[in-house]
Order: C-alpha cells, then sequence, then structure tokens
C-alpha cells in the first residue's frame, strides 16, 4: 500500500487528566489499532502529559501496552528536557523529537489529527 492510501492518524495529547488518558487516549488507540482501523498510529506526548507518563506507573503500562498493539509513541523533547523525564520517556522506548516542525507539517497536510 502506498503511503499516499494508508489509513494515518496522529493524536496530540496534552491533557494531563489520567482518567482522559485512560478511557479516550489509550482505549480508543489500542481498540482501533488493534482491529486494523488505521494503518499507522502515532500518540504524540506534549506539554503537562509528559509529566503524568514519568510518574503515573498506570499510564506507563497502557503506553507500553499501545506500543505492543503497533502504536508509536512519540514525545516532545524541549517538554521532556524542561520537566526532566528524559531518561524516563527514553527507558519507555518513547521516540523524543523536537515536534514543532512535524506538527506544522501535519497541519498543512491536512493529515488526520486528533487533539486531546
Amino acid at each position: 500500500m502506498s503511503t499516499a492510501h494508508k489509513k494515518k492518524l496522529t493524536i496530540l495529547w496534552t491533557n494531563d487528566n489520567p482518567v482522559t488518558a485512560e478511557l479516550m487516549v489509550f482505549m480508543y488507540a489500542i481498540h482501533t489499532k488493534q482491529h486494523a482501523m488505521w494503518d499507522e498510529m502515532t500518540i504524540v506526548v506534549w506539554g503537562a502529559t509528559v509529566k503524568l507518563v514519568k510518574e503515573n506507573p498506570k499510564i506507563q503500562s497502557l503506553v507500553k501496552k499501545a506500543q505492543e498493539a503497533g502504536v508509536h509513541i512519540s514525545a516532545c523533547r524541549s517538554c521532556a528536557d524542561e520537566l526532566d523525564a528524559t531518561d524516563a520517556l527514553e527507558d519507555l522506548g518513547i521516540e523524543l523529537i523536537y515536534w514543532g516542525e512535524p506538527l506544522t507539517k501535519i497541519i498543512q497536510n491536512d493529515e488526520k489529527l486528533i487533539t486531546i
């Protein structure tokens, strides 16, 4: 399947409410990826959610479960550095990049984006 025809979704996750994380972000991402509703899915951990992932074992478990389901997890490197979470996120296998330019391209290219 060519890249142009792939069903690709990015979830920009900035809401650090653990209930929202569990019952929306991860529930949706894991379920729809397991049922092949999306070919590619990325959750972007940005802002306060970086701290939530660093400090909350239940959320860490959901990160691992999502990764096992094939969801790509990436985080804002600047946020991780500012919140002293870089090592913790890397230990979870989360990609750390500067997300400003990639997010801008997603928006400018009218790609599928959910913001939470």
